[in-house]
């Protein structure tokens, strides 16, 4: 009997092991791509398939158990989960049932249109892409944010946002909305103000001076050139709104033909500003044209040594001058190219 008893002992002992092993040893097997993820409104049965069908889980008996016994079955929370090889089932559900994910990276670089923004929160998060740019080109949905399908760009500030990925994209463009109201702070408001600019303003010029040139030197003076234009009631005839009233932005050189193009984007054609930016401009070009030097240039061309850079001029005959040393050198370089 003491033999007996003592052999159940045993089996009852390896089988205790054996489910604290199973629930809180390192049984689990990271997914392809690091994360989880669980849609709105998905049941507790088909979190526990795709456990299984991304091999994250061996089986379902103890899963099932300890989620019935924490009540997991009944709260399932939608998400982006990290699981690291060697996490523990009690520690994978405590996760789950918390709620506790980790947010998307979303970097803004420079995007160009509302359809780049869409797609990228489209590859990034739940919100789908289609509605996401019915919400971005529609001016019922904009109006309360002070902008509309033209403008609505402007509320971009290109940064690194942690986001959840389940969030919605109302949500998302709140969060945008939010960083865009601290961006604009005090002192730049002033700023914008004393040139007679408002904010959205500052933004679409800043994203013609992102497209004419990267060269930190050269912002300030560029926009100098747009402001001295604007003043003078002249037009501001700059290639990059061409390129975007095209939508075509793999234009190399801008053609008499396409300056006829029309669009109220086409700065050839409509005098002032366009209606809305034509790229995201990073701050460091936001903060140059609030900080632009007061000149009385009017015209700019690229350096013929092409080393990004450009000569500045007031009168039309400098300016001439500059573009003439500019054509020679760029027909000198497209000779020797079609030479070897």
């Amino acid at each position: 009997m003491k033999k007996i008893i003592a052999a159940l002992l045993i089996v009852v002992s390896i089988a205790a092991i054996y489910a604290g092993w199973k629930v809180f040893g390192p049984t689990l097997s990271a997914p392809e791509g690091k994360y989880f993820y669980i849609s709105t409104g998905t049941p507790f049965q088909k979190v526990k398939s795709d456990l299984q069908q991304q091999e994250i889980i061996s089986g379902i008996f103890f899963f099932d158990k300890i989620a019935r016994q924490v009540k997991y079955d009944k709260n399932v929370k939608p998400g982006r989960y990290q699981i690291k090889d060697g996490m523990s089932l009690y520690n994978l559900l405590k996760m789950l049932k918390s709620g506790k994910q980790s947010p998307v990276r979303l970097v803004i670089n420079k995007l160009r249109t509302k359809e780049d923004l869409a797609k990228k929160i489209g590859q990034q998060f739940e919100a789908d892409s289609l509605e996401t740019i019915r919400f971005l080109a529609s001016n019922d949905s904009l109006i309360s944010y002070g902008v509309d399908s033209h403008s609505v760009m402007t509320l971009v500030i290109p940064n690194t946002y942690l986001i959840n990925w389940n969030s919605n994209f109302r949500k998302i463009f709140n969060r945008l909305k939010d960083e865009q109201e601290k961006f604009w702070n005090k002192e730049r408001t002033q700023k914008a103000a004393a040139r007679n600019l408002t904010p959205q303003q500052v933004y679409t010029m800043a994203s013609i001076v992102e497209e004419e040139t990267n060269k930190l030197k050269d912002k300030g003076l560029i926009a100098s050139v747009y402001m001295n234009r604007i003043n003078k009631g002249m037009k501001l005839e700059a290639d990059p709104t061409v390129k975007y009233a095209m939508r075509d932005f793999g234009l190399k050189r801008i053609l008499y033909g396409h300056l006829t193009y029309p669009s109220p984007y086409n700065t050839y054609q409509n005098r002032g500003l366009p209606p809305g930016p034509i790229s995201t401009p990073s701050s460091e070009t936001i903060d140059a044209v609030l900080d632009a030097p007061t000149t009385d240039y009017i015209f700019f061309v690229a350096k013929p040594d092409f080393n990004g850079y450009s000569n500045f001029a007031a009168t039309y005959p400098e300016h001439l001058k500059f573009a003439k040393e500019y054509q020679l050198a760029l027909d000198e370089l497209i000779r020797k190219k079609q030479a070897k």
